[in-house]
């Protein structure tokens, strides 16, 4: 058990490190001193990056819950 724990929490981990890399910037960063950032802020928030940030989240406690499941079959 303590294996699948295992590989499930590699998995969340690099699925959770690929969705954060994926999401677009909220401003402040180098492409908006040079007014690169114009674009994507005029644009507003679109559906597919509202789904992104539900799956982000959902990834983030599955996460959570997992990390709290290996924690006690460590212990035990």
């Amino acid at each position: 058990m303590q294996i699948v724990a295992t590989i499930t929490q590699v998995l969340f981990s690099l699925g959770l490190i690929i969705l954060v890399l994926v999401h677009s910037g909220k401003g402040g960063g180098l492409s908006d001193m040079f007014g690169g950032g114009m674009g994507s802020a005029a644009a507003g928030s679109t559906v597919m990056e509202k789904n992104l940030d539900r799956i982000t989240v959902v990834i983030a406690l599955l996460f959570t819950f997992n990390t709290l499941i290996l924690a006690f079959l460590m212990n035990s």
